[in-house]
Formats: structure tokens, sequence, C-alpha cells
């Protein structure tokens, strides 16, 4: 029978480091958690705090999954609980920590052949991807300068949101790119081509890390009880930027016992044209019943003057989490609105003020 692993003891003062919002979070219990961090709040501060807590209450921290956004948040963040939580302070294992697609590349190369490919897959740079998609469209005879055919590269952005918002690609294409309607089905002979020729070669685009991420962990139970054993919790940083592959994924690795903690700001969504739905955010209380909602609403970052805007703006967001923030610093200079004729002339103020 297994033993529980001891508890190791890091003297971190969580009263003396945290506010009592931010204290909450980190030790909240089990179960589905939602965080909504308001800007400047201390997110970074909260997940790797939260991350220590965790550990200090006995759990590994190879058990851990720690997604973020890019690799530079995810180096930041893995390199702040090293720091609270040195390595052999009576721990085995490092987090596992990283973007959606580090992470996604980890998995697949263990489980590669279950979904078609070999464990040493070669991953498509953005500028391999064009070429194979054009060399695909040549092989079909479709002539690009003949005709309104876009380029490899604009049609690896249409397969993109499609692959990316779990849409029909004459879907994708019928509102992002209407004006390309009228090829859609040669788009689908080529996409298609272009999905053989990579099997064939061996390799992934980023896209496809999380495409066949999200088959594998739907299609092989094992393999996803496998994960939802060897994870027991999972925190998300930015959130609100996921899209609906990305929440599925979330939901799937998490669907073994629900210990899921997703922070973001459901007012800072800006990667729509990417295929980021903020919907992930605002209907996580629905998809997991018993989440438990907080919110961080300290700003660390700026003044009275500046908040007040941003709140007052924020109240006219019909689709949010009612939110205040507010701030201990001292008064400062109000705002000014600078109109701009359009964004040359507004960039050109912005780089004479710095």
């Amino acid at each position: 029978m297994l033993r529980p692993n001891p508890k190791p003891h890091f003297q971190i003062n969580y009263e003396r480091d945290l506010n009592p919002q931010q204290l909450s979070v980190v030790k909240a219990g089990k179960g589905p958690i939602l965080v909504i961090a308001g800007a400047g709040s201390g997110k970074t501060r909260v997940v790797t705090y939260r991350v220590a807590y965790l550990i200090e209450t006995g759990i590994e921290p190879s058990r851990i999954l720690l997604v973020t956004f890019t690799n530079k948040a995810a180096r930041e963040m893995l390199e702040r609980v090293e720091r609270l939580v040195p390595s052999g302070a009576g721990t085995s294992g490092r987090v596992w920590g990283g973007t959606f697609h580090h992470i996604g590349n980890r998995i697949l190369r263990r489980h590669a052949l279950l979904i078609g490919f070999q464990p040493n897959f070669t991953i498509l740079d953005q500028d391999d991807a064009k070429s194979l998609m054009e060399a695909c469209i040549k092989e079909l005879k479709i002539n690009p300068k003949g005709s309104r055919f876009p380029k490899g590269d604009v049609l690896e952005d249409i397969l993109g949101l499609s692959v990316n918002t779990r849409r029909p690609l004459p879907e994708v294409t019928l509102e992002r790119y209407p004006f390309f309607y009228d090829l859609v089905d040669d788009f689908q002979a080529v996409v298609k081509r272009y999905r053989h020729r990579k099997q064939q070669l061996n390799a992934m685009d980023f896209d496809d890390l999380l495409f066949y991420w999200e088959l594998l962990l739907r299609n092989h139970p094992e393999v996803r009880n496998r994960y939802g054993d060897q994870f027991q919790h999972i925190l998300v940083d930015e959130y609100q930027d996921t899209n609906r592959l990305q929440g599925d994924i979330v939901d799937l690795m998490a669907e073994r016992h629900g210990n899921v903690m997703a922070v973001g700001d459901d007012s800072q969504s800006i990667y729509s044209f990417r295929g980021a739905n903020f919907e992930n955010i605002i209907k996580f209380p629905e998809r997991y019943r018993a989440a438990k909602l907080f919110k961080l609403e300290i700003n660390y970052r700026s003044t009275p003057q500046i908040l007040n805007l941003a709140n007052s703006i924020i109240d006219q967001n019909r689709h949010q989490f009612p939110k205040k923030l507010r701030t201990s610093r001292p008064i400062g200079v109000k705002p000014n609105l600078i109109p701009a004729q359009d964004v040359l002339e507004q960039a050109g103020f912005v780089a004479a003020k710095i």
C-alpha cells in the first residue's frame, strides 16, 4: 500500500508575502478554481506560491502541471518556484511547466505510435509549413498566379483558425475570409493533401501539437487516465487567451480529479484573431459546477486615477465577472485622452514620448 509523501517544510511566510485575497487563492483546497486576476494584481506571485503550497501539503512537484501562454512566462514562474522550493528540499522530481505546445510535444513523443507518427517526428516551423502547403498546391495543379488562390501562409492561417476554434474550414473561411469562400472546395483538397504529406514526412506543425494531443486524450482513455493520475493538480495561466481546443485539452487532462486552477482576466482577452475564446473563462463555472471563484482586485501597478478610468470602462462590459480594481498607491496625474487620425500618428506620438 502506497504511503503519502511526508510534507516538506520550507518555512514560507505566506501571511507576510501575500495580501488576503492572494492568500485565499494560494491556500484554497482541492477541486476546480477560477481566479479572476485584475491587471497588476500579482498573478504570477499567486501562481508560484500556490505551487509551493501544494508541494508543502505533500504533492510531489512532478505531479503538478503548470501551463503558461509564453515560454518566457514559463521560465519566470519555474524559476520563482525553484527559489521558493529549492530542488532536493524534501521533494523529488520537478514541476512540469511550459506552454501548451511544449507540454503537447512532450506527451505526443511518448505516445506518437498511437496517432500514426514515430516518436522522433519533426516540428515544422512557419516557413517549413508554408513551403509544404505550397508544394501541396502545386501537386494538385492549382495555379495561384492565375487565380485569387491564397499563398501557403494565408491558407495556414485559415487552417489554424479552423483547428484551434474547432470549427469547419468552410465556416471559418466564410466568417474571416469571405472573398475566398468560392475556393473552399480547393482549400479542403489542399488541406487533405497537406495532412497526408505531413504524416508521410513524420512531421507536425505547431497546431498539430494541440490537435493530436486532444485526439490522443479523447480516443485513448488509458492515456487520459495515466495523465489524470500523474498530474494531480493543473494550473493554467492567462486562461482568458486560451482557444477552444486548448480549453478542451485542459478539461480532458483534469477529467479524472477536477483539480484545475484557471487564472486570468476576463477583461483582457486580446487574441481572438488567433482563435482565443474568452468564453472559456466566462463559462468555466458552467463546465465545472463545483468551481470556487476568487478575485484579485488590488492593483500594485497603477494610480487611483488610472484605475478609476479603467473601472468605468470595464463596467460597460456585460459579459464579465464584476470586479473593482483598487490600489494603495498615492494619487497621481489624471490620464490624458490623445486623439489620433490613424495608427501611424498614434505610433509617432508614443515614440516621441518614449
